[in-house]
């Protein structure tokens, strides 16, 4: 059962190799406009910008929100601020609180879930480049994901081979320099991709982000000390530098 749909700005693809209900991909993508219903910035009646703009407190806010948040204080301690979500407070022109670097990540493993207890086994939830997979294919070792080429957009930089892992990639050629170091203010500009391999959706794409935040020497040193998690990054000098364990996934390159 294959079915794709445009949402959040990009196309939500779900792939299940099981013979399951088909209500249960009805759910995922439902629960996928639940989540842009609380996470959009494009939105103004959203929680998170109700929330941003003093509209609502804190502690009225959904299970789903709170969990967020406390999953973005978490990535803001571990990456010693390159990750804050409240980065936005400083500036008038943006939302006060912004938890993309992490929601889409969150919301696929969620969906992940869903699939999981409507009795799916083999399957991959792919989200504009963030992906979770789940079993392997028949007579596969696994699930190919290919990485978008930063510069060239009918090549992929590498292809990975994985299976029960998520792939997260976030870089400057999607939206421009719109990852910004809450550090210093300052776009980030000297990583224009990070892909990062691990178990978890929703901390390969905050790792992912805030590697990219970081930069390449201080970014993949840190990525190199995540435990179970694994990265690729190319420099806007279109070095590519590699975490160790990250070639062991590595099929191709572009």
């Amino acid at each position: 059962m294959r079915r794709a749909e445009a949402m959040w700005g990009t196309v939500i693809s779900i792939d299940v190799r099981d013979d399951v209900d088909p209500g249960i991909v009805d759910r995922c993508y439902a629960w996928f406009r639940r989540v842009d219903e609380l996470f959009s910035t494009w939105r103004d009646d959203t929680e998170i910008m109700r929330l941003s703009r003093n509209l609502l407190e804190i502690e009225d806010v959904s299970a789903e929100v709170a969990e967020v948040l406390e999953l973005c204080d978490r990535m803001r301690r571990e990456s010693c601020g390159a990750f804050d979500i409240t980065f936005g407070a400083r500036d008038s022109s943006a939302p006060r609180l912004d938890p993309s670097g992490i929601v889409k990540g969150w919301a696929i493993a969620r969906a992940a879930d869903l699939l999981i207890e409507g009795g799916a086994h083999c399957f991959s939830v792919n989200a504009g480049g963030d992906v979770v997979t789940r079993g392997r294919p028949e007579g596969t070792a696994g699930w190919r994901v290919g990485i978008q080429h930063p510069w060239e957009r009918d090549r992929v930089a590498a292809v990975l081979l994985v299976a029960d892992f998520a792939v997260a990639t976030s870089g400057l050629y999607e939206r421009g320099e719109h990852v910004v170091d809450p550090r210093t203010g300052e776009p980030a500009r000297e990583l224009v991709s990070v892909t990062v391999v691990g178990a978890d959706a929703a901390l390969t794409d905050a790792y992912a982000t805030a590697t990219v935040a970081l930069g390449p020497a201080e970014g993949m040193r840190w990525l190199s000390n995540r435990s179970g998690y694994h990265g690729m990054a190319i420099t806007r000098d279109r070095t590519v530098i590699m975490t160790p364990g990250f070639d062991h996934f590595r099929i191709s390159t572009g």
